[in-house]
């Protein structure tokens, strides 16, 4: 029996906890799911169950490179960011793997930013707004103040990705694309580490740096693999676009976060943009991704449940909504649709319509349809932050909203002059986690058909936000 050469690609969420094996023509032959409970942190902050973690992706290897189904050739990590594992001399973690919502000390923030010019100027060097424990770096300053004796112990700080590579290959390297998440280690102007973690020795505690479309030599088993060194989530989904579009698009992440990425878009952050929750992230051949955030995916659970409560519906009827223009005709916008239109005034991260009173409404379908209105309103200045001054004419949903039919036709409605497209594909940032390294291992050509496309027009009517 001829074994299937595939490609093994764990993909860890903050929930879901996932191993896929991709054949060379990039079909899912395998898949398996896991979740874990969180414990507690030294602190008594929630946090990654690590050694669950750790225990089910050796027993998941094990698993796979015993079935005889299968050969597998290589292996990649695709992970959520801003999260250090901290490991010993003997490669052991000597901590916990603290969790990215973990609230920073307000006073010893105010210290760091003092001490290196400010936040204004810090952010804007290393395209990082100021997010607390979500900036990475910031996690060694603490406990290199806060917890000396435990940041002595520490030999390799290591990004959760790489972390996950250093499981299989004993070997410790750091990725640009963790690196260039947010974390307020580089310095994105100069594309090296920023100074300060050299004037705080954190460089003695950052492996160097492995190039993430390549893979290395490994063994395990008693088979030899190729194992790739780990890649942020947000930059993996990505990479299944740039492998198969050429000219200029956005991908619309949606989630519970919506994040606008714009890998044509090379202008400099400046403050403003900064301060609505802009930033940048690396693609994963080191190159910026102009980018920007909103917690779209996390309102919508929030105010759905609210209607489900108010008009006593299930949690989950605004699946069976459908598109009605007629319902938005008349609604009123309110002052974040003059950011919509300006796409540079502060905006907040929610939408009015928390604020809006549920009886005036006289069903849930108009509700909703003003709810989406008003969020809309939203994801569009958005939008706006990263398509400011770049070329792009085709936007990609991928996500959640993507299946929104209310979400599309509005988007689509906002932007009358670009091509707007819902994009269908299984497991993105796997798919991208295999795809980054498909030289290394895979002799096929990628198949053209990996993202199905559905083209949404706007309905250019006065009835829509602008």
């Amino acid at each position: 029996m001829n074994k299937t050469p595939v490609i093994a690609i764990f993909d860890i969420g903050k929930t879901n906890k996932k191993l896929f094996l991709f054949d060379e023509q990039y079909n899912i032959v395998l898949e398996k799911t896991e979740q874990f409970d969180e414990v507690k942190d030294e602190d008594g902050d929630a946090c990654e169950d690590l050694t669950a973690l750790t225990k089910w992706v050796h027993a998941c290897l094990h698993e796979v490179f015993q079935d005889n189904r299968f050969l597998v050739r290589a292996l990649n990590f695709s992970t959520y960011g801003a999260s250090f594992v901290h490991i010993d001399k003997e490669g052991k973690p000597a901590a916990p793997l603290y969790n990215y919502l973990k609230p920073y000390p307000a006073k010893l923030q105010e210290e760091f930013y003092k001490k290196y010019g400010g936040e204004i100027a810090f952010s804007i060097h290393t395209a990082s707004p100021v997010l607390g424990n979500l900036n990475s770096g910031l996690q060694l300053y603490r406990l290199k103040y806060q917890k000396p004796e435990l940041f002595d112990q520490i030999n390799y700080s290591l990004h959760l990705p790489q972390y996950m590579s250093y499981l299989v290959t004993g070997r410790a390297y750091s990725d640009i694309t963790s690196i260039g998440c947010h974390t307020g280690l580089w310095n994105f102007p100069q594309n090296h580490y920023h100074e300060w973690i050299y004037r705080e020795a954190i460089n003695e505690k950052l492996a160097a740096i492995f190039p993430s479309d390549q893979l290395m030599p490994s063994q395990l088993y008693g088979q030899a693999l190729l194992t790739g060194v780990g890649l942020h989530d947000s930059s993996a989904a990505l990479i299944p676009y740039l492998f198969h579009f050429t000219e200029p698009f956005v991908l619309l992440s949606t989630g519970t976060w919506c994040i606008s990425l714009n890998p044509f878009n090379q202008t400099r952050l400046t403050y403003e943009e900064l301060q609505q929750d802009c930033l940048c992230y690396m693609e994963y051949r080191g190159k910026p991704i102009k980018a920007s955030r909103l917690f779209a995916g996390y309102e919508h659970e929030q105010q759905t449940k609210r209607l489900a409560a108010h008009f006593n519906v299930a949690l989950d009827y605004y699946k069976q909504v459908a598109f009605n223009a007629d319902l938005l005709s008349g609604f009123t916008q309110t002052a974040n649709a003059e950011a919509t239109k300006a796409g540079k005034t502060a905006m907040v991260q929610e939408s009015v319509f928390g604020a809006r009173d549920l009886n005036s409404f006289a069903t849930y379908e108009a509700a909703y349809h003003q709810f989406m209105a008003d969020l809309m309103s939203q994801q569009v200045a958005s939008l706006n932050l990263v398509l400011h001054n770049s070329p792009v004419k085709k936007i990609f949903v991928d996500g959640g909203f993507s299946r929104n039919p209310l979400y599309m036709n509005l988007l689509a409605n906002a932007f009358p002059k670009h091509e707007v497209y819902a994009a269908s594909m299984a497991q993105a940032s796997a798919m991208g986690a295999a795809l980054s390294v498909h030289s290394s291992w895979n002799k096929s050509n990628p198949s053209s058909d990996l993202i199905e496309l559905k083209a949404y027009s706007g309905v250019h009517s006065s009835k829509f936000i602008a």
